[in-house]
């Protein structure tokens, strides 16, 4: 009973957090291009311009750089070996045991 009560509280604050933290927040958060980018650039005196591949509003671009970065690493992990730790030769040794 005790594990009981300790859970429906956690999950009830959990989930007040939940439904309260987004009907608190009136204003929209600003993506890493609107804060920081676009604050640097107009800082230099040069206008915002738009991306080389524009995927619409808000961070996809981020996603997207997120997943190519996380296949990239699952194939360099993969092929590791392959490009990194050198095999010994496979050159044959000479021995003194005649094959007659």
């Amino acid at each position: 009973m005790k594990k009981f009560l300790i859970i429906a509280g956690l999950l009830f604050a959990l989930a007040s957090i939940a439904l309260i933290g987004p009907a608190g927040a009136d204003n929209k958060w600003p993506g890493v291009d609107e804060a920081v980018v676009e604050k640097f650039a107009a800082d230099a005196g040069r206008p915002p311009s738009k991306s080389f591949l524009d995927f619409g509003e808000g961070d996809i671009q981020l996603f997207f750089f997120l997943i190519a970065g996380a296949v990239g690493g699952f194939v360099m992990g993969y092929y590791y070996r392959d490009l990194f730790v050198s095999l010994p030769s496979s050159a044959k040794v000479p021995s003194n045991v005649s094959n007659a």
